[in-house]
């Protein structure tokens, strides 16, 4: 029998704890939200632990991973509404519009009167 009478004597009180970067959680959040995804095999995969994983999806939900929340319950997107285009004149033949869509990084501006079907494939390529 083998015994140690000596105390164990750690120089670390609580250890070496990595810093991922906000690129790297949201790279396995996005993962991880995908349909039939697996947190417990895309943190095994990258060398985390699921538990972070699911902290980083609480953190993405709540908009605190540096970036806001795009991924809703309601399935809605946010809006901003934004007061620097002049409110539209009687004058139909001067009337210019100005439609901008932020999502993300993507930032689309349409000037002009464009038609329904001009507006409804610029949202089904931006929305894919």
């Amino acid at each position: 029998m083998d015994t140690n009478f000596q105390p164990i004597i750690s120089t670390n009180a609580r250890g070496h704890y990595r810093q991922h970067p906000l690129e790297f959680k949201r790279a396995l959040v996005a993962l991880s939200l995908e349909p039939g995804a697996s947190v417990a095999r895309i943190a095994r995969d990258h060398g985390v632990n699921a538990n972070q994983v699911f902290s980083w999806r609480r953190l993405y939900e709540q908009g605190r991973l540096g970036v806001p929340a795009l991924m809703r319950d309601d399935g809605l997107l946010p809006v901003v509404l934004a007061s620097t285009v002049p409110a539209p004149s009687n004058d139909t033949a001067n009337a210019n519009g100005i439609v901008v869509l932020e999502l993300g990084e993507v930032r689309v501006r349409i000037e002009g009167q464009p038609n329904a079907s001009t507006l409804a494939q610029v949202l089904d390529r931006v929305l894919r």
